[in-house]
């Protein structure tokens, strides 16, 4: 009877799951507390949501957690296949794509305002920069100190976590660690760095434009920095517990992949935002 039902495909068919149905219910609960955050809605007299938002938030991290667990599980036992894991990377490439078209959201946002900072049909652009970019009255960053240090610790990190990946495939599990351990830390590193800039920024993200565009576009890259070392720390959890092998790393290879995209949105966000934009020319 076991022989009938043996596996004779390269394909994995999912157990029933509860974490698609736990994890639509948690997301629509915690868009209705947003909702209810931002208008400043209540219920009741009562002010539910920042408390709606938080159920909901509790919800997904939840169901994240849980499901990426059920993963790990799945890939212990052998269902990840070698086709499975194609198709598993095909999944994670069109990811980083969706990332990269999102960022190209931001800088679009960025160029249009800074190339054309007097452009006559934008009138109030116009007023508000002064016909020039960085608009009057705001002092920019000097990129050659914090987001040059942010640059190189970055840099840095690509490299250490490419030596985790060459020590996994030959099997020296005392340079995965290392070489993660120094990952963690240097992502660590720069989302300090970044606070401490933060906190030392002379304009607001709100009431100006450049703010708006310049805190949207570091200010996603450093959660994708925080979410990307979060990956690598589970990576880190995961070696110690020795699920990774030289031919069997697909989730570090994602965390390596998704590192990788961090730092070159950052080298990009370096040379438009910082270097380029701290010294746009006027527009004529």
């Amino acid at each position: 009877m076991a022989e009938a039902h043996a596996k004779n495909h390269d394909y994995h068919l999912v157990d029933p799951s509860p974490w698609p149905l736990l994890g639509s219910v948690s997301a629509f609960v915690m868009a209705c507390g947003a909702i209810m955050l931002m208008k400043d809605l209540s219920m009741a007299g009562l002010k539910a949501g920042p408390y709606v938002f938080g159920a909901g938030l509790i919800g997904v991290l939840y169901t994240m957690m849980s499901w990426w667990t059920d993963v790990v599980r799945e890939a212990e036992r052998g269902d990840h296949t070698r086709v499975v894991q194609l198709h598993h990377r095909y999944g994670m490439l069109l990811f980083i794509a969706s990332e990269v078209m999102f960022f190209v959201a931001w800088f679009w946002a960025y160029f249009d305002a800074s190339l054309f900072p007097g452009e006559a049909i934008q009138f109030e652009r116009a007023e508000f920069t002064g016909g020039h970019w960085p608009p009057k009255g705001i002092e920019t960053f000097d990129p050659w100190h914090l987001p040059l240090l942010n640059t190189l610790i970055l840099l840095t990190s690509g490299t250490t976590v490419t030596w985790a990946h060459h020590a996994l495939l030959h099997n020296d599990r005392a340079g995965v660690k290392q070489a993660l351990w120094l990952t963690v830390a240097l992502g660590l590193l720069f989302t300090v760095v970044q606070a401490y800039e933060y906190s030392h920024a002379t304009f607001d993200f709100s009431g100006n434009i450049y703010g708006a565009t310049f805190f949207m576009a570091t200010g996603f890259h450093g959660f994708h920095v925080i979410v990307g070392t979060i990956f690598l720390a589970v990576c880190l959890l995961r070696v110690y517990l020795g699920h990774f092998t030289p031919k069997q790393h697909l989730g570090f290879e994602f965390a390596a992949w998704y590192w990788h995209f961090v730092d070159v949105v950052w080298l990009f966000l370096f040379a438009a935002i910082y270097v380029w934009g701290a010294g746009a020319p006027a527009a004529h």
